[in-house]
């Protein structure tokens, strides 16, 4: 079940051929719009996605926000960033003007 506010929040299913009936329990992507109202920011040894989150938007767990402005990283399961440290990276607004969560 996704929480209300959620960024998932809407997300579609996975549906079959009549559009209703689930595949699977998993949700479609969603969307992620450009970042806007940003800093670039260059990656220092120790650096870590959640610590960035927390010292730009005073929120460790909105490190996603940090993670869907720059594609070029990959992997944020770990959120270390040693594999871009010289690096600049983007540092998106904690919020889209829009309402995105």
């Amino acid at each position: 079940m996704i929480e209300k506010r959620s960024r998932y929040e809407s997300s579609k299913p996975f549906t079959g051929e009549n559009g209703k009936e689930p595949v699977f329990g998993g949700i479609r992507p969603r969307k992620i719009g450009l970042a806007t109202g940003v800093l670039e920011y260059i990656v220092k040894e120790g650096d870590r996605l959640d610590l960035l989150s927390l010292h730009f938007y005073n929120n460790s767990r909105r490190w996603w926000r940090i993670l869907d402005a720059n594609p070029q990283i990959i992997f944020g399961a770990d959120l270390m960033l040693n594999k871009y440290i010289g690096e600049t990276i983007m540092i998106p607004r904690s919020e889209e003007s829009r309402g995105e969560r």
